[in-house]
């Protein structure tokens, strides 16, 4: 993935990006990869993840990178993100992260993010979700930065996948990056 990303990043610099996986492992080792490669790139990484996955990732990460290299990382639980209203509110949401990257944006501080988008069910009005990931498309672009949303696939019915490869002009399978041919901007959209 290391020179794909890199590349795209480079030419690139607001890219949205759906991540679909299945195994665990492979999930894993795509996060280290991502955090790993955004600090190596001088990028602050901001990782929105569960406190379980993270002390997994952070452990692979604490081998592979200096202590120095590790401020560069910063944990946001992602269930304190995506319910820092009380509910899935995408206006909260888009609150909460604006303040979180403001210190960035006044300080001219590259940083690139990975949110891990999951819920005990996925019974929640999808209508929300699309929604959310139109307001983040326009944030990439507005702001600048490169947005990995991870996805759990199994948990995933037909028509959310239809909308996040609707509201993600990149996705990622393996370690390839492919523009989403169903891809449509916000602007232009429904």
């Amino acid at each position: 993935m290391k020179n794909n990303m890199n590349q795209l990043f480079k030419d690139h610099r607001s890219v949205h990006v759906l991540y679909s996986y299945n195994e665990m492992d492979k999930y894993i080792n795509q996060a280290v990869s991502f955090i790993e490669e955004g600090v190596m790139a001088g990028d602050y990484v901001i990782f929105i993840e569960n406190e379980p996955l993270f002390r997994l990732i952070d452990e692979e990460l604490s081998s592979r990178l200096t202590e120095d290299q590790m401020k560069f990382v910063h944990w946001v639980n992602n269930f304190d993100f995506y319910y820092s209203s009380g509910s899935y509110h995408p206006p909260a949401i888009l609150d909460y992260f604006n303040n979180m990257v403001q210190p960035y944006i006044e300080n001219d501080l590259p940083f690139r993010s990975w949110a891990h988008v999951e819920w005990a069910t996925m019974k929640d009005p999808l209508h929300i979700i699309e929604d959310f990931e139109r307001i983040v498309d326009q944030a990439v672009n507005a702001l600048s930065f490169p947005l990995i949303c991870a996805y759990e696939g199994d948990k995933m019915p037909d028509n959310l996948t239809r909308i996040l490869m609707e509201t993600h002009p990149y996705v990622l399978i393996d370690d390839d990056f492919i523009v989403s041919e169903q891809y449509q901007l916000a602007s232009g959209g429904k």
